[in-house]
């Protein structure tokens, strides 16, 4: 029995301590804001497709480049005719002497098909041998190509356009790091506004009842607390939600597990404090640092280079080649013995294409280039004039953000005094419930407000930062 005892305690302690090390642990960080703008342009999932794309477009590059550098093939040819092809030569092309009579004679030997007869003045002859094993390489070389001199410009302009389409994505990347870091900061701040409110509205309620239950309060007046406490209640859990759904959101930006555990180490009022900048607007927009300027333009390239390409269609190109090549005869397969003959052959050659004449072809294609080379231009003078517009918004924007902000911190001042004036009122007899729970509700709404405005003052301020590409000024 003692023994079954310690089997069962054994077994029990064996079976927690292998779910303990089944069971992961969730992930621990704790960040900054600029700590996470750091660790989100390192891992998350945009940044790190980014830094592939790069790594393809260098890799692209050096396939063009390697398309005019010496080429070297290699080539081994085995060859059985199972059924070899016979030829017929004329029976007049052979004396009839006995000497060449032998002599045609020993060669059908040869060719193990007999002496057959003279078929209509024809003799039927088998050439060569059964097997044949041939292997070559060649080396050939590209002296001048216009297509290959163009295709090195738009490799580099490609990997230029990709340079610029990663740093596109880390300005994202850093944008959307902010906005996620801003939206926990105010779900913990709407919870904590929240989580007070309650506590006071539930105190108010407990004495209000009280009161009612000596006869000294009517029932409307329980009946409003209740209300209205009901609603911040629900609200409550309602941001409760939500800031578990924002900090997911967080840790899916960054490039972390959505469950990991993330503690943001900044202050919503200090991060607010420090994106407040009065002087923006009075400064000159420089535009040729803005990246989709940037990539406009190489959009732009690139047609100029399709241009460029069906021009240099028409010029001749030349190329040359040297083979070496061993190549060896058997009827039966002896090409690893050592006794086996080789014959040896090699070949020097330089080729020269000149097109002369494509029945006006080539020259509908550069027409057809020229053309969209001229939209190009058209639609890269848009997107200068949509990059202009987009950062007059912004910049409107983000004014207003900054009025909106002390406006609603004055308003919250103002409701603050109401609120607690109507408390004095109420707990006085001189204000009703109803304009009680008016006042509260304004202040709640207010309170709102201002964490509102403080998070568009600083989604702003990052999306102002990314039209300017300036995200450590």
């Amino acid at each position: 029995m003692r023994n079954n005892l310690w089997s069962i305690c054994f077994f029990s302690l064996f079976t927690t301590f292998s779910f303990a090390q089944e069971t992961p642990v969730s992930s621990q960080y704790s960040f900054t804001l600029d700590e996470a703008i750091e660790f989100a342009l390192e891992n998350s999932y945009q940044s790190i497709n980014a830094r592939r794309d790069v790594a393809k477009a260098l890799k692209q590059k050096w396939e063009t480049t390697a398309t005019g550098l010496p080429q070297i093939n290699a080539a081994i040819d085995y060859q059985n005719q199972l059924k070899q092809p016979v030829s017929l030569l004329p029976a007049s092309a052979f004396d009839s002497r006995e000497s060449t009579i032998n002599t045609v004679e020993e060669f059908f030997d040869l060719t193990a098909n007999g002496s057959p007869d003279p078929l209509d003045g024809f003799i039927p002859v088998v050439f060569g041998t059964k097997q044949q094993l041939t292997a070559s390489a060649t080396l050939s070389q590209l002296l001048f190509d216009g297509s290959y001199l163009v295709g090195l410009e738009a490799a580099k302009s490609f990997l230029q356009y990709t340079n610029d389409s990663q740093e596109k994505t880390q300005l994202n990347v850093r944008e959307s790091v902010i906005n996620a870091y801003g939206s926990v900061l105010v779900s913990d701040e709407s919870i904590k506004i929240l989580q007070n409110n309650k506590a006071a509205l539930e105190k108010n309620y407990e004495e209000r009842k009280k009161i009612f239950e000596n006869g000294l309060a009517e029932e409307e007046d329980v009946e409003q607390l209740q209300i209205t406490l009901l609603q911040i209640t629900n609200q409550l859990n309602n941001a409760q939600r939500l800031s578990k759904i924002a900090l997911q959101m967080f840790n899916l930006t960054i490039g972390v597990d959505v469950d990991s555990n993330t503690v943001l180490s900044d202050n919503l009022d200090n991060l607010t404090i420090k994106n407040v900048d009065t002087s923006v607007g009075l400064k000159p927009f420089i535009i040729e640092n803005n990246v989709d300027y940037r990539l406009g333009y190489l959009l732009t390239e690139q047609r100029r280079l399709e241009l460029k390409l069906e021009k240099s269609k028409a010029l001749p190109t030349l190329s040359a080649f040297v083979n070496y090549g061993t190549q060896a005869n058997s009827d039966t397969f002896t090409f690893l013995e050592n006794e086996q003959r080789w014959f040896q052959s090699s070949i020097l050659g330089v080729s020269l294409n000149i097109p002369i004449f494509s029945s006006l072809g080539r020259s509908a294609k550069t027409q057809q280039a020229r053309i969209a080379f001229e939209q190009a231009n058209t639609s890269f003078t848009e997107v200068q004039q949509q990059i202009q517009l987009q950062y007059n918004s912004t910049v409107s924007d983000y004014q207003l953000s900054l009025e909106t902000y002390e406006t609603s911190k004055q308003n919250l001042a103002l409701a603050e005094r109401i609120e607690n004036k109507n408390q004095i009122k109420y707990t006085e007899g001189l204000a009703s419930s109803f304009e009680l729970r008016q006042a509260q509700l304004q202040l709640y709404s207010v309170q709102q407000e201002v964490l509102q405005a403080m998070l568009t003052i600083i989604n702003n301020k990052a999306k102002l930062e990314s039209i300017q590409n300036t995200p450590n000024n």
